[in-house]
């Protein structure tokens, strides 16, 4: 039985969504939102990932992403999902200053064993619900959503006082990923 939300198009550019199992609060900590910074570079750089937009949040990031074809776009998510939980886990494990470490990591424990294909630990839920952006209006609509989270959830006035997000590219100012402009 096939999945309703699948990447079908590696040339298109999808709106995706990470969320941390029962989403915990990880990216409240700095250190937790640049390694999936550092990590999102890396397959930019190496992988061929296009990203369009990008927002962190404290439990999930939302981006537009797509491939310039050197690997197929759902590879590049998995390796990205994959390094990040892996060290974060890690980075976690060895804070003595992280005051959530064991629950948090006994969360993502309990999280793992539920899942048949974990062996012992999950730090993002399964699935990341690709849409393709198949129009110019589908793609305003998920910009605005993206750059508008951190002012709906109160965090921020306007978008682009969002450090962690493309909110600020998009108004000409350099961010903190590259970006691939959506016009």
């Amino acid at each position: 039985m096939g999945r309703k939300y699948a990447i079908r198009n590696q040339e298109s550019f999808y709106f995706v969504t990470f969320t941390v199992v029962y989403w915990l609060d990880v990216f409240t900590r700095i250190e937790y939102r640049n390694i999936l910074l550092e990590s999102i570079r890396h397959c930019q750089n190496e992988k061929g990932l296009n990203v369009g937009a990008w927002c962190i949040m404290t439990n999930h990031a939302h981006m537009i992403i797509g491939s310039e074809g050197k690997f197929n776009l759902e590879d590049i998510i998995r390796d990205m999902k994959s390094y990040t939980s892996r060290h974060i886990r890690k980075y976690m494990e060895n804070n003595p200053l992280e005051s959530r470490k064991h629950w948090m990591i006994w969360m993502m424990q309990r999280a793992g064993k539920k899942k048949s294909n974990n062996k012992d630990f999950q730090f993002w839920q399964q699935h990341n619900h690709p849409i393709e952006l198949t129009s110019n209006e589908l793609i305003e609509q998920r910009l605005d959503y993206i750059h508008n989270n951190p002012v709906k959830a109160g965090f921020v006035k306007t978008p682009s006082d969002w450090l962690y997000s493309s909110a600020r590219d998009y108004e000409g100012r350099k961010g903190l990923l590259e970006i691939f402009y959506l016009d």
